[in-house]
């Protein structure tokens, strides 16, 4: 098999479960050297060294604060000597109606991110610029397109996300830093599995496919970003949604 990022070195932001650890686990088999920085800093060394052995790290990073994410990205260069990869991934929801939804419960989804994405994007381009060279992929949403009910702060973030990396892919072109989204649709995640049937199955109406996507799904469209099988693309949005809402 040829591994796409042999060499590479690749951050990973809420890398320890769900669609980040799915991404760490198909980057890691094509070569790439780990760092996932987690909320949980226990978790996120367990994952690295499960994942990579020796050719991982964790850290613990709260997004939302600029010196733990540029305290992650200089882990990665001292220990594996550069910056290729950088995937802006951590989220958290706080679902509720309009009405309902607290103040607090708007910026705590914001901050985590769309916050956490744009400290993500500036960090690691400050220094992929110097190499010239280096991915950025931001995990955006299918409700960063469409809205959905109950989610107003989280599809204001999702939605961010997106004018985020068109601007910052037109700022770092020149620079050779390619700054691409991925939206996901439903994933089989412990969040969704974790829904009432009613739910998930409304949402399951609404695919062309049929079925919800595995993580690993979302992890080899990441992959294809992080490569050199995107190397013209930049400021493009990939949805990995089965259809739904086309």
């Amino acid at each position: 098999m040829t591994k796409l990022l042999e060499g590479k070195t690749a951050v990973i932001t809420g890398g320890a479960q769900g669609i980040g650890r799915a991404t760490a686990e198909m980057l890691h088999e094509h070569g790439a050297r780990l760092v996932i920085a987690d909320l949980n800093g226990e978790q996120a060394q367990q994952t690295a060294e499960e994942i990579a052995g020796s050719e991982g790290i964790g850290v613990a990073c709260d997004v939302t604060q600029a010196d733990q994410v540029d305290a992650a990205l200089d882990a990665a260069i001292e220990k594996f000597g550069s910056l290729d990869v950088m995937i802006n991934n951590a989220g958290i929801t706080r679902d509720a109606t309009m009405r309902t939804m607290t103040e607090e419960a708007f910026d705590q989804v914001i901050a985590v991110h769309l916050k956490g994405a744009w400290n993500g994007t500036r960090l690691a381009s400050l220094r992929m610029r110097e190499q010239k060279s280096g991915a950025i992929i931001n995990i955006s949403s299918i409700s960063g397109k469409v809205g959905m009910v109950g989610q107003t702060n989280y599809s204001s973030a999702k939605a961010g996300i997106v004018g985020l990396t068109k601007a910052a892919a037109k700022e770092m072109g020149h620079h050779g830093v390619r700054v691409n989204a991925v939206q996901p649709g439903l994933i089989r995640t412990a969040m969704t599995e974790a829904m009432p049937k009613r739910i998930f199955d409304e949402k399951l109406a609404e695919i062309p496919m049929q079925r919800a996507a595995e993580p690993s799904e979302v992890a080899s469209v990441v992959l294809f970003y992080a490569s050199d099988l995107s190397s013209y693309m930049t400021g493009t949005v990939a949805e990995v949604s089965g259809g739904r809402f086309m």
